[in-house]
């Protein structure tokens, strides 16, 4: 099963989103597929055994709209050409590669322009293709973004149509009523004195008002004969029936039938066009400002590299830097891709990913992220990650796929959109025949059938969710949070209780050694050397400490005879010929060892929050070593603040049940769920939320992973492995716990943003419709002008997207 992301063209609509949705859920082998109408992006989960990417773009073809993979374009210098055949052959070896969706050879420049899928191709596997043909392709400028330049090729086409359609609307409109309200008309155009006249100019201006808006005549009607209506069919059919109507009573004043000149309607369809591309255009520039979280990420990356090959610097384009490439960065520059520090050493700014303010120090063997600024020294760095693998990229692509999901209460939206349109005709029908049929008279019907087909255009609807998600996910992403999916984002907000785990979320991770404790003739620092040796090779940090801590006093390590790991309990090992049990007090239980007079010193450690180590040798208790962890800096404000929020907070730790309450005291945990086996942890949550609660678990170990999947959210802290970044829903790039209260929050703030949202796209349909079916008329009010209609429509959906803008303004309030 793969995920794949594809553009989509053509849509206007909540009802087109239906649509594509339908179309390619249908298909054998896709099991998930969302399309996001803000974004213009299809996500589709599908098996690629039973189905392939041309199959799904021909599903949606066949459904009316066009899907493209996403796509850069590169525009390259051919050398070594010198005919036609040679730009011929230069086309048939890069059309043949993988992922190449078009490729262009102009002789005349010696340019080939070519897009292509950088997912499944890099440019040095272009330059080797045109090289094995004979020639050689050198890079003239940086990738285009193609979906930014198609955007804003989009933006500029509808300011032109509008700017068009005014041009003959307002002369349209003034010829048509101005004479109604004493403005001046030429006597030549009288509709009293020139009705041939006055009823021609009208058709002749509104012409070419219906040729720059035809795309709304051949989407919408493509749309209804394919019986998937949309926006565009009821403005075609609402249009239409003005303008045929109105040619109608053209052909009627040239037979002699001056009456018809007062049943012209070709200003209404020119207004309706032209307000409706106005708002067309107003809403293209409103998403573009959606997604401008994407764009800062983007910028972050550098577009060279200088990498260090047979001794020399060269420079490179970022897409040419390989794995294993030794690279140089100078003091005020960026990395440009993920790597490990080979030679000298810096401080790097790593604020634009992380969001910590302070330089990170780098040595020989310390990681880099891609995009982080180095400060103050020149290093060298082998690469480890490049492309789509490095950190940036990552974030990039959780960033977009979260965009591209949709939350739950979209849902309801997708339901009623996909009913909407066809509902809407019939009603315009209905509605339009039951006025004529009660004695009004044809233009009266018309009014209603228009009026109630442009008002009630569903965009709105499929505009509220979305672009909402979007602006709170990128918003997030600034903060240096991370939201996986529109899903997480809504049930974060109905969250009741946190499940915390203790060591390196609430505490710093790295524990010390505080006490050495012996019980028999046993020296202190043999006790530790032991401790020491026998944890050498662990991996818990608890034993990291004690090694740490022998370390520190010089103490040298001795052979293990054998090593056994109990996990959940400690370890047993053998070390010149004694038999040493090290490990927690259910160890001891399990193996009988009494702890004598250390049973309250112990306690004594435990009340302090220090975390007690029993040692036993040849079965007899030896001594107790107890390590410390500190509570990291916003542990407890964090704490403070979700209690604000109105939510329970709940520990959960492998340490015995005193240690645990003492950190819980010093913290202000509500909840304690001590000595749980790493396995237990799913278990613990699963209790939770059998009491009927929305839990959250915050985490950041391998350990974590199945409580942080378990749970209705799971957090992972930035800091933590992958294992557990991968199983959470959202991550937190620093390691700082008052950004789960600044998730919380974001998601509280974008899902009221989002009830605001349907509440108008869906209060203004309940109340437009009606009024525009003539209700008020009934009880002696207006009737409602399709003019009017159409700029209520267009208000709609840029009212929706201006309120989803809003949410730029969030701030962390802590």
């Amino acid at each position: 099963m793969i995920n794949k992301t594809l553009k989509i063209e053509g849509m206007t609509c909540a009802s087109c989103a239906k649509a594509v949705e339908r179309a390619t859920k249908k298909i054998d082998g896709v099991t998930e597929s969302n399309v996001n109408l803000a974004t213009e992006k299809l996500s589709i989960h599908y098996d690629e055994s039973k189905v392939t990417v041309e199959e799904i773009q021909a599903a949606v073809e066949k459904a009316g709209y066009k899907a493209l993979s996403d796509a850069v374009i590169k525009t390259m210098k051919i050398e070594g050409m010198t005919c036609a055949s040679c730009a011929k052959a230069v086309e048939r070896v890069t059309r043949k590669l993988d992922g190449v969706a078009e490729s262009n050879v102009n002789l005349a420049t010696e340019k080939l322009t070519i897009r292509f899928e950088p997912a499944k191709l890099t440019v040095t596997d272009i330059k080797k293709a045109v090289e094995k043909a004979g020639y050689k392709a050198i890079e003239e400028e940086t990738s285009m973004d193609t979906d930014k330049q198609k955007k804003d090729q989009e933006i500029q086409s509808l300011w032109r149509r509008f700017l068009i359609s005014a041009l003959f609307t307002v002369p349209v409109f003034y010829i048509a009523m101005g004479h109604m309200v004493g403005l001046p008309l030429p006597h030549s155009i009288m509709p009293m004195t020139s009705p041939k006249a006055f009823a021609f100019i009208q058709l002749i201006l509104t012409l070419p008002v219906v040729i720059v808006g035809y795309r709304f005549y051949t989407v919408g009607y493509k749309t209804l004969w394919r019986r998937s209506p949309n926006m565009d069919s009821l403005i075609a059919l609402g249009t239409s029936a003005a303008i045929l109507y109105g040619i109608f009573a053209v052909v009627q004043i040239f037979q002699g039938n001056t009456h018809y000149v007062n049943n012209l309607y070709f200003e209404s369809a020119g207004v309706i066009i032209t307000l409706i591309t106005l708002g067309k255009y107003l809403e293209a520039v409103s998403k573009g400002k959606t997604s401008e979280a994407i764009k800062k990420l983007m910028g972050l990356a550098p577009k060279t590299a200088i990498i260090i090959k047979d001794g020399k610097e060269i420079e490179r384009i970022i897409e040419e830097v390989e794995v294993g490439d030794v690279i140089v960065v100078k003091p005020g520059e960026k990395m440009p891709v993920d790597g490990e520090v080979v030679e000298g050493n810096t401080s790097v700014d790593e604020s634009m990913l992380t969001g910590e303010s302070i330089p990170v120090e780098k040595r020989i063997g310390d990681p880099i992220i891609g995009a982080s600024i180095n400060k103050n020294g020149s290093i060298k760095y082998k690469a480890t990650k490049v492309g789509k693998d490095t950190a940036l990229a990552q974030i990039i692509k959780l960033v977009e796929d979260a965009q591209g999901s949709k939350a739950p209460i979209a849902k309801l939206a997708d339901v009623i959109a996909g009913y909407f349109v066809p509902t809407v005709i019939v009603l315009a029908v209905i509605s339009g025949l039951a006025w004529y049929l009660t004695g009004q008279t044809a233009i009266f019907a018309l009014t209603i059938f228009i009026s109630v087909l442009v008002i009630a255009c569903p965009c709105a609807l499929g505009l509220a969710t979305p672009t909402a998600i979007m602006v709170g996910t990128g918003k997030g992403a600034e903060y240096g949070v991370l939201i996986k999916s529109g899903v997480a984002l809504e049930t974060a907000h109905k969250i009741q209780t946190i499940v915390f785990d203790k060591t390196g979320t609430i505490t710093e991770g790295k524990p010390k050694v505080t006490d050495v404790v012996v019980s028999t003739d046993i020296a202190e620092d043999e006790l530790l050397q032991l401790a020491a040796s026998a944890e050498k090779g662990s991996e818990h940090p608890l034993g990291e400490a004690i090694v740490k801590g022998a370390e520190e006093k010089g103490l040298a390590f001795k052979q293990l005879d054998s090593f056994k790991a109990i996990p959940g309990h400690g370890i047993e090992v053998k070390i010149d010929e004694k038999e040493v049990l090290l490990g927690n007090r259910k160890l001891m239980r399990d193996r009988n060892i009494s702890l004598g007079r250390l049973e309250e010193t112990s306690d004594k450690l435990a009340r302090e929050g220090k975390t007690p180590m029993y040692i036993a040798i040849n079965n007899e208790m030896a001594g107790i070593i107890a390590v410390a962890d500190t509570v990291k800096e916003n542990s407890q404000k964090a704490i403070e603040r979700l209690h604000a929020m109105g939510l329970e907070v709940a520990m959960i730790t492998g340490d015995n049940q005193r240690t645990a309450e003492a950190i819980a005291k010093q913290v202000g945990i509500d909840r304690v769920l001590a000595e749980v086996l790493p396995q237990d942890k799913a278990s613990e949550v699963k209790k939770l939320q059998q009491e009927g609660k929305q839990v959250a678990m915050v985490g950041d170990g391998i350990n974590d992973a199945p409580a942080l999947a378990q749970a209705d959210i799971g957090i992972a802290i930035g800091s933590g492995t992958d294992v557990a970044m991968e199983s959470a829903d959202i991550v937190l790039m620093k390691s700082d716990l008052m950004d789960v209260p600044t998730a919380i929050d974001l998601s509280k703030k974008t899902i009221r943003n989002i009830k605001q949202n349907l509440f108008w796209a869906f209060g203004y349909n309940i109340l437009g419709i009606p009024v525009a079916m003539g209700i008020l008329h009934l009880f002696g009010g207006p009737l409602l002008n399709p003019m009017i209609a159409a700029a209520a429509m267009s208000l709609s959906s840029v009212s929706v997207l201006t309120n989803a803008l809003r949410l730029k303004n969030f701030k962390p309030l802590f």
